[in-house]
C-alpha cells in the first residue's frame, strides 16, 4: 500500500477510536481507579480497571484531550481486556518501543490497531499523550497489587 494511503487509513483508525470507543464510561465496581494527567498539553484520563482470576476483565476510561491520547486509551483498553499483567507488560513494552521510533515494533502485528500510532514517534511532544493510558494502567496494577 502506498505510504499516503496507509497514513490516511491510520488517521481514520485513530479518529474512529477517538470518537467512539466502546471502553469509554465507568465501571460499577472497579478494583482500581487512576486519574492521569499530562501537564504539558492538558490531556487527562480517569482509568478504571477490574481484574478477575488474574486477568483484566474490564477497563473503562473517561477524560478529554487530543485525539492521540484518547485513541491510545481506547486501543490500549481493547488490547488489555482478557490479558494477564505479564501479557500486558509485553505489549506495553512493544508499544513503548514503537512510540520511540523502533520500526520493527511498528510492523509488529501483535500491536493491532495501535500500529496506527507509530507516526507519534516523529512528534516527540506527543509521546506522553500516546503513553498516558499505559502509564495509568501501570498505576492501576500497583494499586491492585497493594489491595488486601
Amino acid at each position: 500500500m502506498e505510504r499516503s494511503a496507509l497514513d490516511s487509513v491510520y488517521q481514520e483508525l485513530i479518529l474512529k477510536h477517538y470518537r467512539s470507543s466502546k471502553h469509554r464510561g465507568e465501571l460499577e465496581s472497579p478494583d482500581a481507579v487512576v486519574p492521569m494527567r499530562n501537564p504539558v498539553c492538558g490531556d487527562d484520563i480517569l482509568l478504571q480497571v477490574q481484574v478477575r482470576e488474574g486477568r483484566i476483565s474490564e477497563i473503562r476510561f473517561s477524560g478529554h484531550g487530543c485525539a492521540i491520547s484518547q485513541a491510545a486509551a481506547s486501543m490500549m483498553s481493547e488490547h488489555a481486556v482478557g490479558k494477564t499483567w505479564d501479557e500486558v507488560h509485553a505489549v506495553a513494552g512493544r508499544f513503548r518501543e514503537m512510540i520511540h521510533g523502533d520500526e520493527t515494533a511498528a510492523r509488529d502485528k501483535a500491536l493491532g490497531d495501535m500500529r496506527a500510532l507509530a507516526g507519534v514517534s516523529k512528534l516527540p511532544r506527543r509521546v506522553k499523550c500516546a503513553m498516558l493510558a499505559w502509564d495509568a494502567l501501570d498505576e492501576a496494577e500497583k494499586k491492585i497489587g497493594d489491595a488486601p
